[in-house]
């Protein structure tokens, strides 16, 4: 039985409906689960610079890792069903480039955070002004006798 007719969702067809966002999740989903392994982390890092052929891209990553030319391929495929690369056909090379709209959409999913960790850091950001204000302010109190004698 389908996820949304377990949770009652279902329209006059007696079918599951999906929620709106259900197919946008999945898909972000895909991104940083694409982004979870470290080959492929490094792959779009080769790409930030611009287009790459395939060549070129398993000779950087053989460089710091032992790696066949099919399982960069398998990679870079796991990067382009994620949304995050695009492959063109010049000839007979394939060449990669980071795909704008993919990572788009993974910045934009961050970005509901940035509001959770600015709040705090500013009150923590506050209240370390007001401490260094105190403290300029307070002048130092003398050393009682007996502890100046110690």
């Amino acid at each position: 039985m389908p996820a949304a007719a377990r949770a009652g969702a279902l329209g006059s067809d007696g079918r599951a409906v999906r929620e709106p966002g259900a197919a946008l999740d999945s898909a972000r989903a895909g991104v940083f689960e694409a982004l979870g392994d470290p080959v492929r982390r490094r792959l779009l890092e080769l790409l930030v610079p611009g287009e790459q052929p395939a060549g070129a891209l398993v000779t950087a990553l053989q460089a710091r890792v032992r790696i066949t030319q099919p399982a960069v391929s398998q990679h870079l495929k796991v990067l382009r069903e994620a949304g995050l690369v695009r492959v063109r056909a010049e000839g007979t090379r394939r060449l990669y480039a980071v795909d704008d709209a993919g990572t788009a959409a993974a910045r934009a999913w961050l970005a509901r955070f940035e509001d959770t960790f600015a709040q705090p850091l500013d009150a923590l950001a506050t209240e370390l002004v007001r401490g260094r204000r105190e403290r300029r302010r307070t002048p130092p109190t003398a050393a009682p006798a007996d502890e100046a004698a110690g």
